[in-house]
């Protein structure tokens, strides 16, 4: 008879199945410098009170990103 271990579920980058997003949510301040993995390097604009962060990206070109913020990064 064989035995099997428990192992973690490892998620690969190329997998459809994205891996659940962690619990901690990010905090951005107005005026902070950010990267968006789409969109480019950007200043933040404001933060909504529903947690929403709307990001200047330059040209007057605003796009509001809603938590989680997987695709943003501060610098």
């Amino acid at each position: 008879m064989q035995t099997y271990r428990a192992t973690t579920r490892r998620h690969l980058s190329t997998s459809p199945f994205a891996a659940k997003v962690s619990d901690d949510l990010k905090s951005f301040d107005v005026g902070e410098r950010v990267s968006h993995d789409r969109e480019g390097l950007g200043r933040v604009h404001s933060v909504e009170s529903d947690g929403a962060v709307i990001i200047d990206f330059g040209a007057g070109r605003l796009v509001r990103v809603v938590a989680p913020f997987a695709k943003l990064h501060t610098l």
